[in-house]
């Protein structure tokens, strides 16, 4: 399983948002740069990096990405504010391996479909789903979409990884959130990716098991020191362990 090292940027800072306000960072006084290389000395692979200004139609990261992007080497997502084919190809021609669509999912799908169909297993699907419906502009307007319907409508675009965030995961039970991302992940062919859940190593191990779940997110946690990457990375490289069945 991958895991994804996240780094948030507001005002060109790290920070961390509460159920993705963004008026109430976080806010980590860490150079993202360094954050970005001390996960390539930790052995991660891949990272992402959420631009929470451009969700809001700033520019103030955007040369802080480029940055992460073309002096690490490591292969890096791009998340936040891309709405349109256009955007996402200023990211992967700037050198991003794959970029995040969320919101332009919801309001024009079939924007994704045709950059996902230029740019095969370079588009990654955001689902965010709270009570029970997909969110959008960065989880504060929900859909009239149940999750299961609206990945339903991707199912054919060549999506590099599906990305599944249950919002309620940041102040409800984390058994009902495996259950959510378990119940979503069977029901596409598509990679998924579970984001806003690891919180502990034992997070890492549970999603391990639940079957089509290739990849995880991991930020806060990251720099709150509840979790040390490396040790992370070691869990998610172990082979998970075969389960007997229940008689």
């Amino acid at each position: 399983m991958i895991l994804y090292p996240t780094i948030q940027l507001q005002n060109a800072r790290c920070v961390s948002l509460h159920r993705g306000r963004l008026d109430e960072p976080e806010i980590w006084h860490i150079d993202p740069v360094e954050r970005a290389h001390a996960f390539v000395e930790a052995g991660a692979s891949w990272m992402q990096v959420i631009d929470f200004d451009a969700i809001v139609g700033a520019e103030t990261s955007r040369d802080l990405v480029v940055r992460i992007i073309r002096e690490t080497p490591i292969n890096v997502v791009v998340a936040g504010g891309i709405r349109t084919r256009e955007r996402a190809e200023t990211w992967l021609d700037a050198g991003a391996a794959r970029v995040v669509f969320g919101t332009s999912a919801v309001i024009n799908p079939d924007e994704v479909i045709e950059t996902a169909r230029f740019h095969p297993d370079a588009v990654v699907l955001a689902v965010d789903v709270f009570e029970g419906k997909v969110m959008s502009h960065g989880w504060r307007e929900s859909s009239a979409f149940e999750p299961e319907d609206f990945i339903a409508h991707f199912e054919e675009a060549p999506l590099a990884a599906i990305q599944i965030t249950d919002i309620d995961a940041f102040v409800g039970d984390t058994e009902a959130v495996l259950a959510l991302v378990k119940r979503l992940a069977d029901r596409t062919r598509k990679p998924v990716i579970a984001s806003g859940m690891v919180r502990t190593l034992d997070d890492i191990s549970r999603l391990k098991y639940l079957g089509n779940i290739s990849g995880a997110v991991v930020g806060r946690a990251l720099f709150h020191r509840s979790i040390d990457l490396r040790e992370a990375l070691a869990v998610a490289n172990t082979p998970a362990e075969k389960v007997a069945p229940f008689a």
